[in-house]
């Protein structure tokens, strides 16, 4: 592609087009194509209007797509036209989408901005990959930026939330970012086209018309540098971020002790002795739904109290005795599974596994021999009394271990084996019709119903 220049106020928009991280990043076809076909989401917006016109200059195939949200009424369909007219005038393929954006909001309950933020860029994707485009651009420029920033920091934020919009975000392209809004309405008004206002956006109804509208202005009265000041704090964010990433993926590495499939490890003593205990939690627990107030009450809790449970909506933390356990929330409790008779039955079922149990009985005679299995147990026949039950360990669970004198709670039991609290919750047993239990399964009978010399038959149970 022939490099060509758009000039917007003290920045020039080029080819390969720079975008704002400190690096050009080309928007050079994937297939190698000198001309590679991007969509553009049109608003009839001075922001969106600038970067069609500017992406079409640049030399670029550029497809302009529309939403009516259906939330302004004729306003709404002023502005379809008037992206309708452009996109005819400048001979741009023009899509547009409507959407009952309220009826959307109502029933997946959020509110109306993020009802029309996930259908836009639903939409987007899917006519994205219809068109075979590279990408989808949006024309967010530094005065967002600045704005998202100065949201984020209201509401409480990390160093991520410092770093206001991204420029690339897989698909989603923003080459505005490094130009102002005034830089885009004087480039709008020399080339002599015009564009639509939406009117919401001269209400201080919401956060970010208050910011643009008052807090913003006064901040200018105070430095008339401080737009660009923040910014340019943005970017320094960006680059600090880098490292600061680097440092963590590295102390979470170091206190995640090691992980199974149903659930990850996290190394009390490494975490302690991290630089910043709390946002190594925040780190690792984020990602799963803990609140800030709730990764807060984690760290000063100092995680001393064995059993202690923190819930999000998807994953359980739980306090081990060297570790924090955390793992998914199952969907549904696990119920008590009766055994009528002997047999295989299936007891539970997931999509990754398939639990049975096989009882059958047998003669004790001379073959006889009793399994040394940890998924099979030999019990007397005559002292296991059907119907059986498979269930979870509950508090208060007793039984005598074989082997060993006297009874034991099956808690100190697993505790002994060194198990973890996850672990001692997904621990199953087998009782008979009187509630006693026959076999903590997988580790050992009760001794009251072990085979000796006097069995005459013996029930064979396998658990797999």
């Amino acid at each position: 592609m022939t490099p060509v220049e758009v000039s917007l106020g003290n920045h020039c928009l080029s080819t390969p087009l720079p975008l704002w991280e400190g690096q050009g990043v080309s928007l050079e076809g994937q297939d190698g194509c000198d001309v590679p076909l991007f969509l553009v989401a049109l608003s009839g917006g001075a922001d969106s209007v600038c970067l069609l016109l500017a992406m079409k200059r640049l030399g670029y195939r550029v497809e302009a797509i529309h939403c009516n949200f259906h939330l302004r009424g004729a306003e709404s369909d002023r502005d379809e036209e008037f992206c309708k007219q452009l996109c005819e005038r400048e001979q741009i393929p023009f899509h547009t989408v409507h959407f009952d954006t309220k009826t959307y909001a109502e029933l997946h309950k959020v509110s109306i901005e993020m009802a029309a933020r996930e259908l836009r860029y639903g939409y987007f994707e899917q006519l994205r990959k219809a068109i075979d485009a590279e990408a989808i651009l949006v024309a967010h420029h530094k005065n967002d930026a600045v704005e998202t920033l100065l949201v984020n920091l209201i509401r409480g934020t990390g160093i991520h939330g410092l770093q206001g919009i991204k420029p690339r975000n897989g698909r989603i392209i923003r080459p505005l970012l490094c130009v102002s809004r005034k830089d885009i309405v004087e480039w709008l008004h020399e080339i002599g086209q015009d564009y639509v206002t939406d009117s919401t956006n001269l209400e201080d109804d919401v956060t970010r018309n208050k910011l643009r509208l008052n807090i913003i202005p006064l901040l200018e009265q105070i430095n008339p540098a401080a737009s660009e000041n923040i910014a340019q704090t943005a970017l320094r964010m960006v680059e600090a971020g880098k490292v600061f990433d680097t440092a963590m993926n590295e102390t979470v590495s170091d206190v995640t002790a090691g992980s199974t499939d149903y659930f990850v490890v996290i190394d009390k003593e490494k975490l302690n002795a991290a630089s910043s205990k709390e946002y190594t939690l925040h780190t690792i627990l984020s990602p799963y739904h803990f609140s800030p107030s709730q990764i807060e009450e984690i760290a000063l809790s100092d995680y001393i109290q064995s059993g202690k449970t923190w819930e999000s909506s998807t994953h359980q933390l739980v306090v081990d005795r060297k570790a924090l356990l955390l793992r998914q929330k199952t969907v549904e409790g696990r119920r008590p599974f009766r055994i009528p008779e002997t047999g295989t039955y299936v007891i539970h079922e997931t999509k990754d596994r398939t639990e049975r149990i096989s009882i059958k009985s047998i003669v004790v005679d001379d073959t006889f021999k009793i399994s040394k299995e940890r998924d099979t147990v030999t019990l007397d026949a005559d002292k296991a009394r059907f119907p059986l039950t498979i269930r979870r360990v509950e508090t208060g669970d007793r039984f005598i271990p074989f082997g060993m004198k006297g009874s034991k709670l099956i808690s100190d039991y697993l505790t002994d084996r060194k198990k973890n609290a996850f672990e001692k919750q997904n621990q199953l047993v087998m009782l008979d019709a009187d509630g006693n239990v026959l076999w903590l399964i997988g580790e050992r009978p009760d001794a009251r119903c072990c085979i000796t010399s006097g069995t005459i038959n013996a029930l064979v149970v396998r658990y797999y």
